[in-house]
């Protein structure tokens, strides 16, 4: 068997953690075993469709790196890919269902509804259609007594003459289609990773399958659509266990042949309950904007509810999709970790390699400075060459994209505004005075630095710094402190040597003397004795 799988979400908002790891499970399994990933959108319910949410999820789909085979924007031999374009599909299998005498009409109100609802509630009765309008004789077109799908509504004319038409018109009532659940027995159907499950028929509802608008429920468009594209493995979170019995009542009643079933565990935050909003951002597009790598995204999610082994944690998509199998998804509800999945997107950005690295952190410095890019006085495009050479020194020390741009961002400014405040304090000089004579010293040094590289940069403000200590007062790390700060405006920054090696001669002398002349200008005098 080529298998044939299918990611179907509702466009209701935008895919969260949950629903994007259903649609790595599937998308792992079909490329493992050579078959079809489709992508069916499931917009039948137009209360709670959200505009812009199925953009999202395409979007979502694509920044994970989960191609699908048929589906919106590619087509297939299956579509049309979209429920809304599907309805006569729907209508017709509601039609067949009720000529079978395995589904009937229903015309209760809201209101009737309500009321059996509140009774229900009152005498501790588990909520349940009461099969009000439910054929009696267990099969076949619904009897006589079945209420007219049309009722007498007055008409807005003026009252009849003998003459004149009859100031009643036929007007369709507000109807619904029942499943009709037998009334005894059970439902057993096999679950790839649960094994054998089974339903009492006397605990399930005569559930709708046809709204009264004519849009079909989830489980008459599911069922319909999984057969008519030749689905063949159904792998969905295992909230979706409870309508699986009505589901396998369907494809008996319809003469279809069920696919397999396969729930996945659920996804619980660190404090086992289920996963929400308060554990973190949850839509997927949410960790793209926080700087998450995809494939760091990735190997977290096919963990949650996979494992190739007990200590295997980085994975490759490669290896992936080489090992998955559904042999090895588990039955327990998986833990979602924040923190772990900090700790391995950084280790995928220490992975890249300096080329790599830069071209993900271009679109974050090019961004405008509201919006937490360089400073808008940096030209753009920027310099990528530069940017692949900063790149190493900053890798080890991000975890997230962003974390970059207050590392870099004093690259490729032409001007420092440099703070006088920085130049004293832990990690510089003791007072204002001793910084001024550092700068000068270290001025001296900088234009006479022959090569201009980290090795020579090191050495001479090393030694210079230790020929100076006695006469100072001052520590090499606090001297080296002085000269960060003027080179780069900032205490903590990557390594000084190949940071002034990248910035070149030039900026740094003119850096430098440009902080000189800010604390001879600018900065209060030392205070006396």
């Amino acid at each position: 068997m080529i298998p044939r799988v299918r990611y179907a979400p509702s466009p209701t908002g935008e895919p969260h953690i949950g629903n994007i790891r259903t649609a790595l499970f599937n998308w792992l399994f079909a490329r493992h075993a050579g078959g079809a990933f489709i992508l069916r959108i499931e917009d039948t319910d137009l209360a709670r469709t959200v505009p812009g949410a199925e953009a999202a999820i395409l979007e979502s789909l694509r920044w994970l790196g989960l191609d699908w085979d048929e589906g919106p924007e590619v087509g297939g031999p299956c579509g049309p890919y979209r429920q809304s374009e599907r309805l006569e599909l729907y209508r017709a299998a509601a039609e067949t269902l009720i000529e079978r005498g395995a589904a009937y009409r229903c015309h209760c109100s809201p209101e009737r509804l309500d009321a059996m609802r509140d009774e229900q509630r009152r005498q501790h009765l588990p909520p349940k259609y009461d099969r009000h309008c439910r054929p009696s004789d267990g099969g076949g077109p619904e009897p006589a007594w079945a209420p007219s799908p049309f009722t007498l509504h007055p008409s807005p004319s003026s009252p009849s003459s003998p003459s004149s038409p009859s100031p009643f018109t036929l007007h369709p009532s507000p109807s619904v289609v029942r499943f009709r659940i037998p009334d005894s027995g059970e439902t057993t159907f096999h679950d790839l990773i649960r094994g054998d499950v089974t339903f009492e028929n006397d605990l399930l509802d005569d559930f709708i399958l046809l709204k009264s608008d004519g849009y079909p429920t989830y489980h008459l468009a599911n069922v319909v659509d999984d057969h008519a594209m030749a689905v063949t493995h159904i792998m969905r979170a295992d909230e979706w266990l409870p309508s699986t019995p009505r589901h396998a009542l369907l494809y008996r009643a319809l003469d279809y042949e069920p696919p397999f079933f396969a729930h996945l565990p659920m996804i619980l935050g660190p404090d086992r309950a289920k996963l929400s909003k308060r554990h973190g951002a949850t839509a997927l597009l949410a960790y793209r904007d926080a700087g998450y790598l995809p494939e760091a995204l990735a190997n977290f999610l096919v963990l949650l509810g996979w494992s190739l082994d007990d200590h295997t944690e980085i994975l490759t998509r490669e290896e992936m999709t080489r090992h998955f199998s559904l042999e090895r998804v588990g039955k327990t509800p998986a833990i979602f970790n924040q923190e772990k999945l900090l700790w391995m997107n950084g280790l995928y950005l220490r992975a890249l390699d300096p080329g790599a690295l830069a071209e993900r952190l271009v679109p974050w410095l090019e961004r405008s400075s509201a919006d937490g890019g360089l400073p808008d006085t940096v030209a753009r495009p920027i310099d990528r060459s530069t940017l692949e050479r900063i790149a190493p020194l900053i890798q080890e020390r991000i975890k997230l994209l962003p974390e970059a741009v207050p590392l870099v961002d004093f690259f490729f400014q032409e001007r420092l505004e440099h703070d006088p405040s920085l130049f004293v304090g832990r990690n510089a000089a003791p007072d204002f005075d001793i910084a001024r004579r550092v700068l000068e010293v270290a001025a001296e040094a900088v234009a006479r630095a022959e090569p201009f590289d980290a090795p020579n940069l090191e050495e001479r403000l090393r030694a210079l710094a230790n020929a100076t200590q006695e006469g100072l007062a001052i520590k090499t790390g606090d001297f080296l402190g002085v000269v960060r700060v003027a080179v780069t405006g900032r205490k903590v920054t990557p390594p000084l040597f190949e940071t002034m090696a990248i910035l070149g001669q030039e900026r740094c002398l003119g850096r430098v003397r440009s902080a000189l002349g800010r604390l001879v200008a600018g900065a209060p005098a030392s205070p006396g004795p």
